[in-house]
């Protein structure tokens, strides 16, 4: 007997594909952004990078559902947006930090 793929083995493949392209994503938009922090300088981790959006306007968020777009309006949208690390895109949310 043959075992036939079930609907949960390719839901599981789709939810791997989906978090691997995710991840090649935003390694492309970091490296498109300069590969760090456009404050500090801060490089050694890419979980603790993340864009903030310059004027406040933009179309999606980077961070959530943004990476299932093509990559040139991933560059659109990229371009409002300045690489910072955590620690400083929490500094500039408290308008510690000018933009």
């Amino acid at each position: 007997m043959t075992d036939k793929r079930k609907y949960q083995d390719r839901a599981q493949y789709l939810i791997k594909a989906v978090a691997k392209r995710r991840r090649k994503v935003k390694q492309m938009a970091i490296e498109y952004k300069g590969d760090k922090c456009q404050i500090c300088g801060y490089n050694k981790y890419q979980g603790a990078l993340e864009f903030h959006h310059i004027n406040g306007k933009k179309e999606f968020g980077i961070g959530d559902k943004g990476y299932t777009r093509s990559w040139e309006s991933i560059k659109s949208e990229l371009d409002k947006c300045i690489l910072v690390c955590s620690n400083c895109h929490r500094e500039i949310e408290k308008n510690n930090i000018p933009q």
